[in-house]
């Protein structure tokens, strides 16, 4: 069983950043590959980013790459995405999740928990 907590999401404007977190506690000892996803009002569930946690391999949706990055902290559990030069499209509710080690982009378990709201005005 794997408990998740998102933070770190708010309203900004165009153009500035925003840093999520994801806690992660698991009964068991282990480390998970770790991903994050968005739904935006009206849209399907889509990948944004995921990353192994000793942080060896990442991955990036196109929309986007070069603008997010993913990183773990292995002594804290914690997963972040740093988000820079946000887009008005990049509203959505933020998620982590654990992803299939050989692909990044579906999640390994079927468990969401509330995610994170991030808005993003023009």
């Amino acid at each position: 069983q794997v408990q998740l907590v998102e933070s770190g999401g708010g309203l900004v404007q165009a153009g500035e950043s925003l840093r999520l977190s994801c806690a992660v506690s698991a009964r068991t000892s282990g480390t998970f590959t770790m991903g994050w996803f968005r739904q935006a009002p009206g849209k399907e569930r889509e990948f944004v980013a995921g990353i192994t946690w000793d942080g060896g391999n990442s991955d990036y949706a196109d929309s986007v790459a070069g603008r997010f990055t993913i990183s773990s902290d292995n002594a804290r559990k914690t997963v972040y995405l740093q988000m820079n030069s946000l887009k008005p499209e990049d509203t959505a509710v933020y998620y982590c999740a654990p992803v299939l080690p050989s692909n990044f982009r579906i999640p390994r378990y079927s468990y969401w928990g509330q995610g994170t709201q991030v808005t993003v005005s023009s």
